[in-house]
């Protein structure tokens, strides 16, 4: 009698809005077309190498698609080919890759589908070299993973952070203040760069373009000239001032990316108060950003990126991520996406689009 096809589930890296819609699209459309058997890996890398799985079944899948997180768990700190363990009070890195093939081979999975960042599909392209079938599929509220336009979760992030922008409106109108928005973008710049726009930011601040808090004041200050008495500063956690280094919130030397930033916000504010005597304020959206129910269009999208993964395995197309291109949806090879993060490009049309409507990007002084 021939053995039923199973397929592993693995979510890794920071969670955020359409995982559960993603794992719902890959399982279902295997489970029904392929009668696979779904095993759901928990933690992220960490139930690989610990061996911590489950089986998911049809009723398992129901109610989730509207739910944020995961179903499965995460990790970003398990990394099989660095995987930190403590010993005599001291952390020490071991290659634990050939426990993770061995706990696969007894799980008897037939290929993996990995829904993760560039972190976790970085691993999943090791893995896939190593002999494991894989399928990526892209999870990223920051929208920076190379080889698709747009990653489930972003738009999800974006209009939590523009609702944060747009709250703050009245109150830094009422006390006349400067508010600075922090998002999430460790060194790519979507988020504040959507949600600044969305939210009518009038200063945008980006780690691609590095700023000049010269640039920033006499913004602030024409601005107060002009009467508007107040300016709404959106900044991504990861932008820095020119020749400036990045606000380091700490460091997680157990994680596959051990540096937290956060903090730039309080930083650009003290500055912006010294140098225009305005009153100035920091809220920080933080992991708000990674919360709640996705929006219609992630779920959407996640529904498509799973099918998608699910014909992939069909169709053994292992060692790709599927990925959407000029809203097509598309297989792209996870040595591609290895090779780094996808940045906004400094002629980006948004960029442009913002400037012509006197959105400052930090950079440049006002004649």
């Amino acid at each position: 009698m021939k053995r039923r096809m199973r397929v592993g589930i693995l979510t890794g890296g920071g969670d955020c809005p359409g995982i559960n819609a993603v794992i719902r699209a890959v399982a279902r459309k295997v489970m029904l077309e392929n009668d696979a058997e779904i095993i759901g890996i928990v933690d992220g890398y960490e139930g690989l190498v610990n061996n911590k799985y489950r089986k998911l079944e049809l009723a398992d899948l129901s109610g989730i698609l509207t739910v944020g997180g995961t179903i499965l768990g995460t990790s970003k700190k398990a990394n099989p080919y660095r995987y930190a363990i403590k010993q005599d009070g001291k952390l020490i890195f071991r290659d634990m890759s050939k426990k993770v093939m061995d706990n696969i081979d007894k799980m008897e999975l037939d290929c993996m589908v990995v829904i993760g960042g560039d972190g976790t599909l970085g691993i999943a392209y090791k893995l896939f070299k190593d002999g494991v079938p894989v399928i990526g599929v892209p999870k990223t509220i920051d929208n920076d993973i190379m080889g698709t336009d747009i990653t489930f979760g972003f738009d999800s992030a974006v209009w939590i952070a523009t609702e944060g922008i747009d709250r703050l409106h009245t109150t830094a109108q009422s006390h006349h203040r400067v508010m600075i928005v922090e998002v999430m973008g460790h060194n790519a710049g979507w988020i504040a760069l959507h949600s600044g726009i969305a939210g009518g930011g009038d200063i945008i601040l980006i780690p691609e373009i590095p700023y000049s808090i010269d640039a920033i004041a006499q913004k602030v200050r024409e601005r107060h000239k002009h009467g508007k008495r107040f300016s709404i500063i959106v900044v991504a956690e990861g932008a820095k001032s020119k020749g400036g280094e990045v606000v380091v919130q700490r460091i997680v030397k157990e994680s596959s990316d051990p540096i937290r930033l956060g903090g730039i916000g309080f930083v650009l504010g003290k500055q912006i108060e010294d140098a225009t005597g305005i009153e100035t304020r920091t809220v920080v959206m933080g992991h708000l950003q990674r919360g709640g129910s996705p929006t219609p269009f992630d779920r959407v999208l996640a529904t498509q990126l799973g099918t998608k993964a699910a014909e992939m395995i069909q169709k053994r197309q292992f060692g790709n991520m599927a990925g959407i291109q000029k809203y097509e949806l598309v297989k792209v090879s996870l040595e591609e996406v290895s090779k780094g993060i996808k940045k906004v490009p400094l002629g980006h049309p948004l960029i442009a689009s913002a400037r012509s409507l006197d959105t400052s990007f930090g950079d440049k002084k006002i004649r």
